[in-house]
């Protein structure tokens, strides 16, 4: 999928269009409230993500996140946070497929494609691979990340309280909320 010109409203509608070809009912507001994250890096097709968070309170957090095919979101951990162990999440496929990369005990497979330029900012291998009904939950603190398949994915996140903000991600190039932007 070709990507050049399209605008931030673009991506929107297309993000929409892949949620509701999953089933998920969207109200007329939220797809204008799709968050088009490219961690700044400025190449939102080869690592980015889109995001549509329903709720976000101090216990607890849902969202729906589109990826594009072979879209990847880089490595990350969500860290304590005020005391709290840092944000526990469960990713639920909804259409498409993904793979979830996490510390643990494998090594790179073979058929891993890495984004070209951030081989350096990708350590974990473990992996989870995850088709429409699937899901996994990944503990508070640990590093991970994940690429959609061919198709690209839908995903249901349920997690605690999320603060993206605050999210460590291994690469230092990434700003995962730009100065001036409100956190979703």
């Amino acid at each position: 999928m070709a990507l050049a010109g399209l605008t931030d409203a673009d991506l929107r509608r297309r993000c929409g269009e892949a949620l509701r070809a999953a089933g998920v009912v969207l109200a007329e507001r939220e797809e204008s409230a799709i968050e088009i994250a490219d961690f700044g890096l400025g190449d939102f097709q080869s690592q980015g993500l889109a995001l549509l968070t329903y709720v976000n309170t101090d216990r607890y957090c849902a969202k729906e996140l589109v990826l594009l095919p072979g879209q990847t979101c880089p490595q990350h951990r969500h860290p304590p946070v005020d005391g709290g162990p840092g944000k526990e999440e469960t990713f639920r496929c909804r259409a498409g497929s993904v793979r979830l990369f996490l510390q643990g005990e494998a090594g790179r497979g073979a058929d891993v494609h890495v984004p070209e330029g951030s081989e350096p900012h990708y350590s974990v291998w473990q992996e989870v691979a995850l088709l429409p009904g699937g899901q996994h939950t990944i503990p508070p603190d640990t590093w991970h990340w994940f690429q959609a398949g061919p198709d690209g994915a839908v995903v249901s996140e349920f997690s605690s309280t999320s603060y993206d903000e605050l999210d460590v991600f291994l690469d230092p190039r990434i700003v995962r909320v730009p100065d001036g932007a409100d956190a979703p």
